[in-house]
């Protein structure tokens, strides 16, 4: 597999695989790329079966399938080969102990069971059912048991009218209604009725079923289910020895005040009898893992919001109870450590984490070091290993490749790319090599970014800049695969990303810098960072930058237009204008109740300060809002009011409100409304950047 690279002082062209360099990227593009996601290696390291998702324009939708890759000595050998029937959808591929039998998710025809299990050693064979599994399958160790989560009367036939109204009304409500059977509004009692990604205000919990644990023979019987409990059972790990099942549940799950991490590791037998708890308050608990020989369960921990995340072993006693204290193996290391994972050696524990804009595997060692095994400017998901090790498998991209599965030695080297989905289409495609950049702050910090050139650039013409703000803002870019930033640079714009203070992948201190500044103490890295790239770069036109986000990087993009003149046009999609009105129409309030020290009403003064609609008499550029109308996470209200605000103003201005579309649009909305918003994000920089960018953009000073 090819490494991305970044050069510290020049930018190459990279034709991937081929030479000639015949046009550069393009939205309509979207609809070729093909992306590995899942990945998971047989217990006996013959195969690894991963989903390959791909874009079907012509039904506006995604589909997803099952491959498969031989391995052999650590290598891949031969092709991969679809394994699940093409013409379904099929996820979340699952190994029974021996790698005969692959468990698979599908919805086929009117079947309410979307367990399916195949074997392969008879590839081609008709995937079966198990009789009483119905849930996403465990096997037991010895091979015997499949244990499962799912609410007990959860069955997936299609909703009638009744079941879709079930808690639209409150249980507890007050008010009444002269007739039940007309009335088909919603009364709400509870603060958790809407969710992003739900099509409609959320029913009220009492309404729905939690999910209980089941385990059935492994031939298939009737299932026995082993919890009832009020809230719902997660994160299955058998112990090795296959007499007891560890789970993790949140007692807390239904307590709407509680604003701090909460979640408990449960275990109980196989054979039943009542759960028992083996974690306790403060803090959360989650995705247990039983060393290979049974002796140590490792966990995650976070005591508090906004705290450090750890990895812990505790060893465990002959009925399955912490045997000691638990040892904490990532106290002294800085970043943020994904779900354990033991090595086959049960000398360490694996996990994945981000790591200045990179995503790789690491190992803790019993005594507590922690060592990085994948290197290299990229971005690894879901890595997996034989149950032996001598292998690792994943899935892997970088800022010129498309997630592919690649396949490597135990220690991340020697690596070979398994997969070719995207080549035969990035032959004709001429792609830009991002350039790194850093520089430092009044502070002293250190911040780091990338700079993308335009496609043909040449030195002594002037070209405009689009500097690309994130989410979160606890997320990162970093070095992986952003089709828009290339598509931008076919353009003929330079094309700057950033993570500043709050990204993630720097440090705990980093990621929670900006607390209570969000704006204040960010903005000056982004600009920085312009400084920076104009630094580098004088073909930079600095009165041709534009400046674009969504979600956090909506807000800022927001805020820098209405507290600096350092831009001459913006895009803003999933943004907040507003924290106050924003806290009462979103469903996260908890996220600036923690970072801005309280809600609205504590912290008034800051809400506004931090406000960029307290600032809008400000703006003078031309703005693109781009919203979702089923976005509860950045409700289109506070859109509507930076709209308003501006078009009273005759600041020039539009906005694309998107059907059906959630917080997610960007990432895994309608193709046909994703490929859209890149258009319009793209044609709108090209008007006021390259074809009119002498038009004057400047309010008038009345009304």
């Amino acid at each position: 597999m090819r490494s991305a690279i970044v050069a510290a002082a020049t930018v190459l062209l990279i034709n991937v695989p081929g030479f000639a360099q015949t046009r550069g990227l393009v939205p309509a593009d979207y609809y070729k790329e093909i992306t590995v996601g899942e990945s998971t290696f047989s217990p006996t390291g013959e195969f690894v079966a991963f989903t390959v998702t791909t874009v079907v324009e012509k039904e506006n939708t995604r589909h997803r399938e099952i491959w498969l890759q031989r391995v052999r000595d650590g290598r891949p050998d031969g092709d991969p080969i679809r394994f699940t029937d093409a013409t379904t959808e099929s996820s979340s591929p699952r190994w029974s102990p021996d790698g005969q039998v692959l468990a698979f998710t599908s919805k086929r025809g009117k079947d309410p069971n979307r367990i399916w299990f195949a074997r392969v050693t008879a590839p081609g064979g008709a995937p079966y059912h198990i009789d009483g599994v119905t849930g996403a399958p465990e096997w037991s160790p010895d091979g015997k048991w499949i244990a499962f989560t799912k609410a007990p009367d959860d069955e997936d036939e299609a909703d009638t009218a009744d079941k879709k109204r079930e808690g639209w009304i409150a249980p507890d409500a007050i008010s009444k209604t002269l007739d039940p059977k007309r009335f088909d509004g919603h009364v709400i009692t509870s603060m958790r009725f809407k969710r992003d990604g739900s099509p409609d205000f959320v029913a009220h919990p009492s309404a729905r079923d939690v999910s209980q644990l089941f385990v059935v023979p492994a031939e298939g019987g009737k299932p026995t289910q082993l919890t009832k409990l009020p809230v719902d059972v997660s994160g299955i790990e058998w112990s090795r020895d296959s007499s007891r099942i560890y789970f993790t549940a949140n007692e807390r799950q239904h307590d709407e005040y509680n604003s701090e991490p909460s979640g408990d590791i449960f275990v109980i037998a196989r054979d039943g009898g009542s759960p028992r708890k083996l974690t306790s308050d403060p803090g959360a608990e989650r995705s247990p893992a039983v060393s290979p020989d049974g002796r140590t369960l490792a966990f995650e921990q976070s005591l508090t919001r906004g705290g450090e995340s750890d990895l812990m072993i505790v060893a465990l006693g002959a009925d399955g109870s912490f045997a000691g204290q638990p040892k904490n193996l990532t106290s002294t290391w800085d970043l943020d450590p994904g779900a354990p994972r033991w090595a086959p050696d049960g000398q360490s524990v694996r996990f994945e984490a981000g790591i200045h804009g990179n995503r790789h595997l690491f190992a803790a060692a019993l005594t507590g070091t922690v060592r990085q095994i994948t290197t290299g400017d990229r971005t690894l998901a879901s890595v997996t290993w034989p149950s032996d090790g001598g292998a690792l498998a994943y899935a892997v991209s970088d800022p010129l490749h498309p997630s592919e599965l690649a396949i490597s030695g135990d220690s991340g080297t020697p690596e070979q790319r398994a997969s070719h989905f995207n080549d035969a289409w990035l032959s004709d495609v001429t792609l830009t090599a991002p350039e790194r950049l850093t520089w430092k702050v009044a502070d002293g910090t250190t911040i780091e970014g990338w700079l993308v050139k335009p496609i043909g650039y040449t030195p002594g013409r002037r070209y405009p800049m689009i500097l690309k703000i994130h989410g979160g803002p606890h997320s990162a870019y970093g070095n992986v695969w952003f089709d828009q930033f290339q598509m931008l640079s076919n353009a003929g714009f330079f094309v700057l990303y950033t993570n500043p203070r709050g990204s993630s992948g720097y440090g705990h201190k980093f990621t929670y810098a900006t607390r209570g500044k969000w704006g204040v103490l960010d903005g000056e890295d982004y600009l920085k960072g312009v400084d920076t790239a104009l630094a580098k770069y004088p073909d930079i036109d600095p009165k041709r930058i534009g400046v674009s986000g969504g979600s956090y990087g909506g807000f800022m993009t927001n805020w820098l237009a209405a507290t600096t003149d350092r831009f001459a046009a913006a895009a803003s999609a999933r943004s907040i204008a507003n924290w106050e009105s924003w806290y009462g129409s979103s469903d996260a309030q908890g996220l600036t109740e923690y970072e801005f020290f309280g809600p609205p009403w504590e912290q008034r003064e800051l809400y506004r300060k931090l406000s960029p609609i307290s600032y809008v008499e400000k703006v003078k550029i031309p703005m693109l809002m781009l919203v979702g109308d089923k976005d509860f996470r950045t409700p289109d209200t506070d859109a509507e009011q930076w709209y308003l605000a501006l078009k009273k103003r005759r600041v020039p201005v539009e906005m694309v409100r998107y059907p059906r579309s959630t917080h997610e649009l960007s990432r895994s909305g309608e193709p046909w409304l994703l490929v859209d918003r890149l258009e319009r994000i793209r044609s709108w920089f090209v008007y006021w950047l390259i074809d009119h960018p002498q038009q004057t953009t400047t309010a008038p000073s009345g009304r």
